[in-house]
Order: structure tokens, then sequence, then C-alpha cells
């Protein structure tokens, strides 16, 4: 447990640290031919005068962890554990963090949700040349905004692996009116228990074609250990996964969050999961919304909330007296993840435990929060409008974006200083986090919601606005990552 202004925070099995600790690499990933000329290493930015450093130390490497109840993975991580350390700074802080490539592949840092300078955002081919094995490299940067986010690798499937861990930008003018904090990190998990990211990616590949017109060949049934639930957001995920984990562990050895009864809690919820949306819930508890992917909004109760994949919200919670599940649910799938609450002794309730919440109201961000005041994007109505729509089908498996795989893409382009609206349809039976790099989205429609991962229902339509500021070349893309991996991404570029 470490103090931060009077209030502890505790994260499991996760250490909170400024110096945390990065990187398989898809040969079959396509190239665009036609991109500008790559930069070379990021400029070696330098701090302002006055300007608080933060130095952190990534090195990602092959690690064998203990996942619980006897469960060993051998797999890839920032360090010895999964999640990686917490890297933590203050909103305005100049971050430096060298990353030692260990691995038997290339790999990068993506730094998810941050508004950084485009060369440290960490997208090889776009942003830089991925990092060789057995190589250093240096991302430096300001973090501009405070909020809850991660940062996990951007090359092939190596998220799926255990290559992930929080960032958290404080606020400085938090008044920090709550008794403890926990950092709540949800993942899917397949990596050295069952096959391998790197083979369920081939075996996509394998499956690929061409981009169907219409709606046709959502069958599930033509790949061997994909997933066949069902969803109330539609088709929710492509993997079967053998389990799901908070804070790294299985839900036969859950996580334990301790506090006293009746103490104020904020909890960070992350989903680092490659293909699951999860349904969260605290057994006999309402959860107040606060933020949404770092950005503050009107408070909002529920018993239960969905996390897509690359989502992230803060809630605050009361804790009650007793033991009880927190539990997030493979959304269309067969499985959960849990940790405890402990506020008293008491026996823990089975791994399977259902909060009766999860069977109430589920809040869905991008149809029931509205921004706070403080995180509205100026009224402005925007200079220009792209159609943004989102193609894919099951068999051939394959994913796309106005039609095109990712490499046979036209990239979307913005002016510097325009107010950008991306109209983004979803035309497939899936659902789809759509992410943004290096911006933050306003929703119109939802009182200027911001958010950097917007869940898209199958066949809905989903506004956004962007202030062009930061200039560069920047991914746009599915979270989903074998989505990502097969066609459905582009770019945005300023003209």
């Amino acid at each position: 447990m470490v103090e931060v202004s009077r209030r502890s925070v505790l994260i499991g099995g996760l250490a909170a640290l400024g110096v945390g600790v990065l990187g398989a690499c898809s040969p079959d990933r396509p190239q665009r031919p036609e991109s500008s000329p790559l930069p070379g290493p990021p400029l070696q930015a330098s701090p302002k005068p006055g300007q608080k450093v933060v130095e952190a130390s990534l090195t990602a490497r092959p690690v064998a962890v203990d996942l619980g109840a006897g469960i060993i993975a051998n797999t890839w991580a920032y360090g010895d554990e999964v999640p990686g350390r917490v890297v933590r700074a203050t909103a305005g802080d100049f971050l430096r963090v060298n990353v030692d490539n260990q691995l038997p592949a290339p790999t990068t840092v993506h730094w998810h949700g941050i508004r950084l300078r485009n060369e440290a955002d960490g997208v090889p081919d776009v942003t830089q040349q991925a990092i060789a094995p057995g190589n250093r490299f240096v991302y430096a940067f300001t973090a501009p905004d405070a909020g809850t986010h991660f940062f996990h690798p951007h090359v092939g499937a190596q998220l799926d692996r255990g290559l992930y861990a929080p960032i958290i930008i404080d606020d400085p003018a938090d008044a920090g009116d709550y008794d403890a904090e926990w950092i709540v990190v949800l993942d899917d998990w397949t990596d050295g228990v069952g096959k391998s990211p790197d083979q369920i990616l081939a075996d996509f590949q394998a499956d690929s074609g061409p981009l169907k017109s219409g709606m046709g060949g959502m069958d599930h049934s033509s790949m061997p250990g994909m997933n066949h639930g069902n969803s109330s957001l539609g088709d929710a995920g492509d993997v079967a996964y053998p389990h799901y984990l908070i804070n790294g562990r299985v839900p036969e050895a859950p996580t334990e969050f301790r506090c006293r009864p009746g103490q104020r809690v904020r909890v960070r919820l992350i989903n680092a999961a490659s293909d699951t949306v999860f349904k969260v819930a605290l057994a006999d508890h309402t959860m107040t919304v606060t933020h949404s992917d770092g950005h503050r909004v009107n408070d909002k109760q529920t018993g239960a909330l969905y996390v897509a994949m690359g989502e992230r919200y803060d809630v605050t919670i009361t804790a009650g007296d007793g033991v009880f599940p927190l539990v997030a649910a493979a959304e269309g799938k067969s499985g959960q993840a849990l940790a405890l609450l402990r506020t008293a002794s008491g026996q823990a309730p089975p791994s399977t435990i259902r909060p009766r919440e999860l069977e109430g109201p589920v809040l869905l961000g991008a149809d029931d929060l509205a921004a706070a005041e403080s995180a509205r994007l100026p009224d402005r109505d925007p200079d220009t409008t792209l159609k943004v729509t989102l193609n894919g089908q099951m068999s051939p498996f394959a994913w796309g974006i106005n039609g095109k795989k990712y490499g046979q893409d036209t990239p979307l382009t913005v002016r510097p200083g325009q107010r950008l609206r991306m109209q983004i349809t979803n035309s497939t039976m899936m659902v789809h986090p759509m992410h943004i790099h290096g911006h933050t989205w306003s929703l119109p429609d939802r009182s200027g919601l911001r958010k950097d991962t917007v869940l898209i229902r199958p066949m809905g339509r989903v506004n956004v606005d962007l202030d062009a500021d930061n200039p560069g070349a920047w991914a746009l893309h599915c979270h989903n990552i074998y989505h990502m991996e097969t066609g459905m991404m582009t770019t945005l570029r300023y003209a």
C-alpha cells in the first residue's frame, strides 16, 4: 500500500511506482507502400525549464508468471509480473521512458489514451520503426491530461500476451475526496496455457480473404476454438479464452482489495483484453461513474457497466461490511474474472458467483454518459465531415475501413486547426471498440462526452468530433487486436 496525498492506493499484485518495467511480430502485417518516409528515432525532446521529469525503465522479456491456482504461464511481460508495474506522473510532467527489448521479436510501446507528440506514439511503420530484438529505445513526451490509461505494444498480437501495464496521470487539482484507490486491470488469457496469440492470428490470417459487400459471411462455425456465445450487445468477440483475469489472477485465486466498512474508494477500471468486452459489477454495491477514458463525466450511478477493449472507467463505491465479489463477466462468452472486496472476516464466495447486478440494467458509456462541463470541447460547428464505415465478416475472416483493409486503404486527412467530425458507421454484425491515437473525441450526440475509445454496436452509427491540434500521422483502429491485425485500421494524417 502506497500513500498518495493521504489516500491509499491498492492495486493487488501491481506495484505503484514512477519506474516500471516492455514488447511478437506479425510478418504478414500489410505495409503501406505509398507512406511517406518514417522518421528515425524520436527527436530527443527536452523538458521545459522547471518541468518535472518522470523517468521509467521498461524491459520486455520472456517470463513465467503465476496466474494462481497452480497455473504457470510462459509469456512475454514487462519485467516479472502481469500486469507490469504502474507508471505514475502528474498532468504536465515530462516522461522519459527507456525501453529494453529482450524479446525474440521486434516491439513498440503505445501510450494508450495520452495526447502525446507523434514521434512517441509507438505505431510501427507509421511513427517509428519497431524496436529490434536486443535494442533499446527512448520515448520522451509530455503527458498533458490527467486520467487512467495503460500502455502496450502495437505489433502483431503482442497485446494478447502479458505486455501491458497501467499509466496513471494524476490531476494536480484533484480534491482527493476518497479514502482508497484500486487499479483493476481486466484481461482475457490464453498465452502459455492454450493456443498462442501468434497461432490464433495465423489461423485468422490463413482464413482471410477479400472484404465482402453487405452483411454476408457472419458464420462463426468456420474456425475451431471460436466463440459461439450470445450477447445483448450483438456479436462481441471471436475467441473462447481458457481464462479471464483481474490483475493477473484467475478467479480461483483472486486478488483481494481490503479497506474498512464505510470507506469511499476510487476504482480505476482498465480493459487490457484483446477480444473481450466485460460486464462489471461489485455485488451489493452501487457504482458511481465519474470518468470515462480519463475525462470527467456527470456522475452516473449504476449496478453494472460494460467495459470494452481499450476503455477505462473511474468509479467510486462506498464499501459495505463483509466479503463481496467484484466480477467481470466475459460478454457473450463462457467465463468471468473475479476479485474480492474484503472489509471483514468471512468466507470467500465461489469463483463462479454471479452478482444480481449483472442481470439488471447495464451502463454503456457512449449511450448513457455525458461530459461534465469541465471536460467539454468549446462549442463549434465542424469544418469538415468524414465518413468512416466499418466493414467485415467472419468467413473469410476479413475486416476493414471504408471498404479497404489496412495497407490498401486511403488515409483520412485533416488540416491543422479544423474541427473534424467523423461519422462512424458499423456495417457489420459485431461490436467494434474504435480507438483514435493522439486525440480525444467529443461525442456531440452524447452531450459532448469525451472518449478516445468508443464501442459501436452492430449496424450502429456514432458521430465523433476532434480538434486538429496535434499534427502527425495517427492510427485509427478497432481495439479487437485480431480485427486490427487483419485490416480494420487506417490513419488520420494532417495535410
